[in-house]
């Protein structure tokens, strides 16, 4: 299966109930293609707007780094804008990038995280949504700068693109907060459990691995099916299932869906999207040599140093994908595997 294909896979199967929940195909619909600018260049971003529980708005203040807005290609700093690619049609995906409850702001960790990055080179974001297809023609015809919608560095991409990273790529483990199993890293501690996983995805290939290795050893997994998200957190909630293994910023929202309610649920342990031998890692995406990446992860790593980018990811629930400096072009996943 192609990379692309899976990684979009895992996130659209493993919400399924919240992202109904936010009613976001209306809203996106209403939003179409369209970019829309999100106000003029400014030392203010509200991050978590909207959010329907997921995040606490905050207003933080992102002064302009000169230095910074002097690395950018002449005609983006001319313009004085970044057009923020979000590939977040028909669905959406929360927490990181959906219609709000307004019916009308793309909000989510991804368009947050853009306009941050905006508002330190001193631009004004206008942020364009589409389809995943149509986030990368996008990106081709120089109708975007750069996206920030989910993408995983691959070697691949490389040939075509070029990346900021932002943020690991992993998987978790959803256990009720009562559950005290813990994942430790190690496959073996899954021995006796009864999983979710979706079919097709790249979580389910992992686990997979993992059963045979266990089977191997004389021991076994329960692997369960479910038709949608809804399903697997009824299950969850039921105790029919210990876990569910889906992409961590799905499972992250749901946790935070659950927290008022009578099955609370917790995060039991997380493990790389590109399995043991490479961390995955999501990223800003630029066309090949336009020289915004360098900028882009120059703006996230001043973000990281001056805390605003932990505050961000904190504020979406996921600190536990957090990296310590953004790189341009580090190793991807292997093409023999995207």
């Amino acid at each position: 299966m192609q990379r692309q294909s899976t990684l979009r896979n895992r996130l659209v199967r493993g919400l399924g109930a919240a992202t109904a929940a936010v009613t976001l195909a209306g809203g996106l619909t209403a939003c179409g293609g369209d970019a829309k600018a999100t106000g003029t260049a400014s030392d203010k971003v509200t991050v978590g707007a909207v959010a329907n529980g997921a995040a606490q708005q905050a207003e933080l203040s992102v002064p302009v780094v000169e230095s910074l807005r002097a690395q950018l290609p002449k005609a983006v700093r001319e313009r004085g804008e970044l057009v923020i690619g979000v590939g977040a049609l028909p669905a959406g995906f929360p927490p990181l990038a959906y219609v709000g409850t307004d019916q009308k702001t793309l909000t989510g960790a991804e368009p947050d995280l853009g306009r941050l990055v905006a508002a330190t080179l001193g631009l004004k974001p206008v942020v364009k949504n589409s389809t995943w297809e149509n986030l990368f023609v996008g990106i081709d015809s120089g109708k975007v700068d750069v996206a920030f919608s989910n993408v995983t560095v691959t070697e691949e991409r490389k040939k075509k693109y070029d990346f900021a990273s932002y943020r690991q790529d992993n998987l978790a483990f959803e256990a009720l907060k009562e559950n005290t199993w813990s994942f430790g890293g190690d496959y073996r501690n899954l021995a006796g459990r009864t999983v979710a996983v979706s079919k097709g995805t790249n979580q389910e290939k992992i686990l997979l691995e993992w059963q045979k290795k266990l089977q191997s050893e004389g021991k076994d997994i329960t692997v369960k099916y479910f038709p949608d998200a809804n399903s697997v957190y009824l299950a969850l909630s039921g105790k029919k299932i210990d876990l569910n293994f889906g992409p961590n910023p799905s499972v992250s929202y749901h946790i935070t869906q659950t927290a008022s309610g009578n099955a609370p649920t917790r995060n039991a342990g997380s493990f790389s999207g590109a399995g043991e031998t490479l961390q995955g890692l999501i990223a800003a995406t630029a066309k090949k040599d336009s020289g915004l990446a360098e900028p882009v992860a120059q703006a996230i790593n001043h973000l990281v140093k001056n805390g605003q980018y932990a505050q961000l990811l904190t504020t979406w629930n996921l600190a536990n994908e957090a990296v310590t400096t953004s790189e341009v072009n580090p190793p991807g996943l292997p093409t023999t595997n995207s």
